[in-house]
């Protein structure tokens, strides 16, 4: 398990950045096909028991999605509430344990996403979340991951999971995501995630976060990015 020093470390490598998403933003975003799922079921197959067992015990969720393996960190209980960015010493275990998993098998790719809920501003908001992210992505760097395997990207509130209008629901938008696939997976994930966002998603998100700014100003109190 890495200790708090290494976690001192691990915020400082933070500041060189280690995401695809960055170098190819100037770059017009191409269509990938995403592999049929069969690709990937065998590999699926080995590593989840595993991967579910390296977060035995935390609060950590599990999904087995088509053709990848999600696990989701809340962001209440993963990091500190007085400084947003920084991750608790309880999340350094299961993250640590994920990346000795994968570190041998070259053929599979890890994307972290970060995402926070519709409080506050969005740049604001995408900037913690992207902070968030390379947190997560700088523990599986120094667990012995190579660069070139992690790909990470901050999308805000753009992709919440679930409604903003109440505090459980804002809890379940804030949170970071890992994929575990392939790397033909991953390679289409990437196209997938930075494509602009469908013109009815866009939609529905202006919609879902008209209706907080109503319950704010009702409410007479400054949103707050979370």
């Amino acid at each position: 398990m890495l200790t708090n020093k290494t976690l001192a470390v691990a915020l400082c490598v933070l500041i060189s950045g280690c995401s695809m998403f960055d170098k190819s933003a100037t770059s017009a975003p191409k269509v990938v096909a995403m592999p049929p799922p069969a690709v990937t079921q065998a590999w699926l197959d080995v590593y989840e028991p595993k991967v579910r067992e390296a977060i035995k015990g935390t609060h950590f969720e599990f999904e087995r999605r088509e053709n990848l393996l999600v696990v989701t960190a809340p962001v209440q209980g993963s990091f500190n509430p007085d400084r947003p960015h920084m991750m608790l010493p309880s999340t350094l275990g299961p993250l640590s344990r994920m990346a000795k998993l994968l570190e041998r098998d070259e053929t599979i790719g890890v994307l972290i996403l970060g995402h926070a809920d519709s409080s506050g501003e969005a740049n604001a908001n995408r900037d913690l979340s992207q902070q968030r992210a390379r947190a997560f992505t700088s523990i599986f760097r120094l667990s012995g991951l190579k660069q070139s395997r992690l790909m990470v990207k901050g999308l805000g509130s753009d992709m919440p999971r679930a409604a903003n209008d109440s505090q459980q629901g804002r809890a379940l938008n804030r949170r970071v995501e890992i994929m575990l696939t392939s790397k033909a997976t991953l390679n289409a994930l990437i196209a997938k995630y930075s494509q602009p966002l469908p013109a009815t998603a866009v939609v529905a998100t202006k919609s879902i976060k008209d209706k907080n700014a109503k319950v704010v100003a009702k409410a007479d109190k400054p949103a707050r990015s979370q």
